[in-house]
């Protein structure tokens, strides 16, 4: 997906995934562990809102997502 600018200090930022879509393919956990992670098929947010030092890797992980399930906001 396209990169949706630099993070700014101080932004908050959190995150769902669309348990509908989520196929629990597990591609987001490897991509952001510390905030991503498989409950039985499917993944679920460890951390909300997304500590700092984990929003570049959490936009990679949505951007990644094969099926879209992951939304950010922020």
């Amino acid at each position: 997906g396209m990169a949706r600018g630099l993070i700014r200090e101080g932004d908050f930022m959190t995150v769902i995934v669309a348990k509908e879509v989520c196929t629990g393919c597990g591609i987001c956990a490897d991509v952001c562990p510390g905030i991503f992670e498989l409950e039985g098929a499917l993944a679920v947010i460890k951390v909300s809102p997304i500590p700092k030092r984990e929003q570049t890797a959490c936009r990679d992980a949505a951007d990644s997502c094969p099926v879209c399930a992951i939304a950010l906001d922020g």
